[in-house]
C-alpha cells in the first residue's frame, strides 16, 4: 500500500513559494513526496533564485490577479497554498481579496482544498490575551479586518463544498528573507550586527512561528487531509516569549556576542514616515500586538497531529542568523 510519502499523484500549486512562509510550505510538500507547483510572475527569475534551487518545483509564469492563470496553474492539483501578499504592505485593499477569490475559484473548479497561511492580526484586544480557534473576530486596524475578511469569505466557500485549512501563527522568522519584523526589523541580512531594534514593550510577551516548522505543519495536515473538517482551522503555538527578551537573547548567544544593545524602535520617528510611506502605515497598524501579550492556543493542532513540529530555538535561531549572513 502507498504510503503519504511516495504517492506520485499528490500535486499541489503554491502561490508565493519565492517568499517566506510560501516558500517553506512548497519545501515540506517536496520531502513529504508531493509534487509542487509554482505560480510566480517570472518562473525564470525565480529558477535562478535561491528559491529557485528547491530540486522538484515546476515554476510557471503567471499573476495571482489574473484568475486565468491561477486555474490554469491549478489544473490537477489536489492542494492550493494561498501564501501570496502585496509586497510591503502596498496596495492591501485593492489586491488582497481578489488574490484569494481567485485562488478560490480555482479550488472550486479543479476540487482542490485551499489553504491559507493565518495570522494573529484577525483578533482584536476582546480576544487577549490567550487566542482560540474560534476566538471572536473584531480587528482594530483595516489589515485586520481584510484578514478576517479573507477568512470569512474562505468559511463561504467551504460551505458551497470547498475545503480550506488554515493555520495561524505569529510573527515568521527563518532562513529566507521576507516580509517579517524579524529580517526586516530586529537584524539586517549581510550585516555586522551592532544593536537590535526591537518593537515590543519591555515585560510584553510575544509569539514568533519558525518558518520551517511551519511549513513542516502545513505538510502533514496536506497529508491527512481527506481526514480534516471541510473547514479546518488550527493554531500554530511556536515559541513564546514571555517577557520580549528571550528571542533578543537568543541572538547574542548565537553570535557570542553579548555586547550588542537592544533599543527601542522608534514608534514616534515612524509615525512621522508613515505620513509617506504606505509600508510604515502598515507597520504601525498592528503595534497594538507588540503592546498586548497575544499568544495561540494549539490545543486543536495537537490533538490532530500528536504534536506541533518543534525546533530548538537555539538552533531556529543559529540556522537563521547564519542564512541572513548576520553576524
Amino acid at each position: 500500500m502507498d504510503t503519504p510519502h511516495n504517492t506520485p499523484s499528490r500535486s499541489a500549486l503554491v502561490l508565493g513559494a519565492s517568499g517566506g512562509v510560501g516558500g517553506e510550505i512548497a519545501s515540506a510538500l517536496l520531502s513529504h513526496g508531493w509534487q509542487v507547483r509554482a505560480l510566480v510572475r517570472d518562473s525564470a527569475k525565480a529558477q535562478s533564485s535561491a528559491r529557485g534551487a528547491l530540486s522538484g518545483i515546476e515554476w510557471v509564469s503567471g499573476d495571482a490577479m489574473n484568475a486565468a492563470d491561477v486555474l490554469s496553474a491549478a489544473t490537477d492539483v489536489q492542494l492550493i497554498v494561498h501564501a501570496v501578499n502585496p509586497p510591503g504592505y502596498r496596495d492591501w485593499d485593492r489586491l488582497v481579496l481578489p488574490m484569494l477569490e481567485n485562488s478560490i475559484a480555482a479550488a472550486r473548479i479543479h476540487g482542490a482544498r485551499i489553504a491559507l497561511p493565518g495570522t494573529v492580526y484577525n483578533f482584536g484586544p476582546d480576544a487577549f490575551p490567550t487566542l482560540r480557534i474560534d476566538s471572536p473576530q473584531n480587528p482594530l486596524s483595516s489589515k485586520g479586518r481584510i484578514r478576517a475578511e479573507m477568512e470569512n469569505r474562505l468559511k463561504a466557500a467551504s460551505q458551497q463544498g470547498v475545503p480550506v485549512l488554515i493555520i495561524r501563527a505569529g510573527d515568521f522568522f527563518g532562513p529566507h528573507p521576507g516580509n517579517n519584523w524579524f529580517s526586516q526589523g530586529l537584524v539586517k541580512p549581510g550585516t555586522h550586527l551592532k544593536s537590535i531594534s526591537y518593537p515590543g514593550t519591555a515585560g510584553v510577551g510575544h509569539t514568533w512561528a519558525y518558518l520551517p516548522d511551519l511549513g513542516e505543519t502545513f505538510a502533514r495536515l496536506a497529508d491527512i487531509q481527506a481526514t480534516l473538517p471541510t473547514f479546518a482551522r488550527y493554531h500554530f503555538a511556536g515559541y513564546w516569549d514571555a517577557d520580549g527578551t528571550a528571542i533578543t537573547s537568543a541572538i547574542k548567544r548565537a553570535l557570542k556576542r553579548q555586547d550588542i544593545t537592544v533599543k527601542a524602535l522608534p514608534w514616534g520617528i515612524l509615525a512621522i514616515v508613515a505620513l509617506f510611506n504606505e509600508t510604515v502605515r502598515g507597520l504601525r497598524e498592528v503595534r497594538l500586538y507588540w503592546q498586548r501579550s497575544v499568544s495561540l492556543d494549539n490545543s486543536e493542532l495537537v490533538k490532530v497531529l500528536g504534536e506541533e513540529p518543534h525546533t530548538p530555538l537555539e538552533v531556529a535561531i543559529q540556522t537563521t542568523l547564519h542564512s541572513l549572513k548576520v553576524t
